[in-house]
């Protein structure tokens, strides 16, 4: 009976396909496999029991509360036209080198992801300002659209971000898990704070990379970015337009990240900061007003009740999971691999990778990540790496045609004279550059793990 798990999970898949939404068909997927199970005297109710206190662990933990906290601050960011200053001061500095208004994008994009860390919002709000500049420049249609559905995608991995919030906690739980199976019963911890410390190299690397890929670009293939025009070669922002642009989004990512690497605060203070940093913003750049306070609240009130609502609905699906042996059947599936915690680890990047199709980074984090890391863990895995490498892989697949959840992103606001296919072109070259930091990731786990060694010292 152990194996009705695994067709439970492949049931839920299918039911996602059809378009159900998320939370209901997790929940209604499970209680439909507990009634089976009590009725045929194969599953234990006690699991359904556990699920209030499950709920209760989730409401009242202290750490999901950056969530929200940091959704209201990305949002506020967005309405106070914050990117699009920025934008435009960026390109003017860099405009006078060829290629220098990709470079811009990377740069901006980089910066936005450090301040919302929402990956959707980034790579629309890049489509609306960056693409229809970059194409009345000259820019080959497939290297614009594919350098901003990249640079969207770092959200995914540039703290603060939204994803790294909740793998933290999700990891926690289960690295705590893993060490009392292994005996340990005064087990270690791993925090939010120490997935955003160790993603710092690995996205600061991601970063460099797009770029060294554009100077490529520009020296090997000069056809997809257009010469400069002798107006282009003499632009250059005032130095009161570039401050007055760069210090908001600069000071904002200084105090939360600041807050956190130095221990003065924990990621859900630090998030309080920035979504106060991010209203102070808002009225300094005259962008705030009753209407828009509004939009920004029920924003973030329909975010955070989507993610609490799937959080529901994965903790009774694992219940379940659990309560027909799915997590023993993980088990044995992994210590059968011939190739040991090396195919374990490479099993779960590919399944991870296929599911990032047609699950998003929520979904996948509350439903996937809780059922193999306990595993992977008990088999010395460290949980900062594997949380940095779920992250870039999942960053990789919402690249990732046909599917990627990014390509879908920039679709929606793109301009007609982009097509499809050149969105998909676009991006191979940087799902390529992604899958080469997985695999020096994978090589030097060092990349990772070093700084936040260092601080813990």
């Amino acid at each position: 009976m152990e194996y009705l798990s695994l067709v439970m999970f492949g049931l839920v898949c299918l039911v996602l396909l059809l378009g159900y939404p998320v939370a209901y068909s997790l929940a209604g997927t499970a209680l439909l496999f507990a009634g089976v199970g009590l009725l045929t005297g194969t599953f234990d109710e006690a699991y359904i029991h556990a699920l209030p206190n499950r709920l209760y662990g989730i409401i009242t933990n202290q750490t999901l509360l950056a969530v929200p906290l940091f959704v209201f601050m990305g949002v506020t960011l967005e309405k106070s036209c914050i990117a699009e200053k920025l934008l435009a001061a960026m390109a003017q500095l860099f405009g006078r080198f060829r290629g220098g208004m990709a470079i811009s994008v990377i740069l901006v994009g980089m910066l936005l992801a450090a301040s919302t860390g929402i990956v959707g919002a980034t790579v629309v709000t890049m489509g609306l300002m960056s693409l229809p500049a970059m194409l009345k420049q000259g820019y080959a249609p497939s290297f614009a659209a594919g350098s901003i559905c990249a640079t969207g995608t770092l959200g995914q991995i540039i703290p603060p971000s939204i994803a790294l919030v909740l793998l933290g906690d999700v990891l926690s739980s289960a690295y705590q898990q893993a060490q009392l199976d292994m005996g340990i019963f005064s087990p270690d911890s791993v925090s939010v704070g120490d997935l955003f410390v160790g993603a710092i190299v690995p996205g600061l690397m991601l970063v460099a990379g797009y770029i060294l890929y554009v100077l490529a670009v520009v020296v090997f293939d000069k056809q997809k970015i257009p010469a400069l025009s002798a107006t282009d070669k003499k632009t250059y922002p005032s130095k009161t337009k570039l401050f007055k642009a760069l210090l908001p989004p600069l000071v904002l990512m200084f105090l939360v990240l600041g807050a956190i690497l130095t221990g003065f605060a924990t990621p859900t203070e630090a998030a309080g900061v920035g979504a106060s940093g991010a209203l102070v913003i808002a009225l300094l750049q005259k962008q705030l007003c009753l209407t828009k306070l509004r939009e920004i609240m029920l924003s973030t009130l329909t975010v955070t009740s989507m993610v609490f609502l799937i959080l529901i609905g994965a903790a009774l699906f694992s219940l379940i999971f659990r309560g027909f042996g799915g997590e023993q059947v993980i088990e044995d599936i992994f210590t059968s691999l011939p190739g040991g915690k090396f195919a374990a680890i490479l099993l779960v990047m590919l399944v991870i990778f296929m599911l990032g199709f047609i699950l998003d980074f929520i979904e996948i984090t509350f439903v996937v990540v809780p059922l193999v890391a306990p595993v992977l863990l008990t088999m010395g895995i460290d949980p900062i790496w594997l949380g940095i490498m779920i992250a870039i892989n999942l960053q990789t697949s919402f690249l990732t045609p046909p599917f990627g959840f990014a390509l879908f992103y920039l679709r929606g606001v793109a301009p007609a004279s982009v097509t499809t296919v050149s969105i998909y072109r676009g991006v191979i070259p940087f799902i390529i550059i992604q899958l080469l930091l997985l695999v020096a990731l994978a090589i030097w786990p060092q990349l990772i793990t070093w700084l936040p060694d260092m601080l813990a010292s």
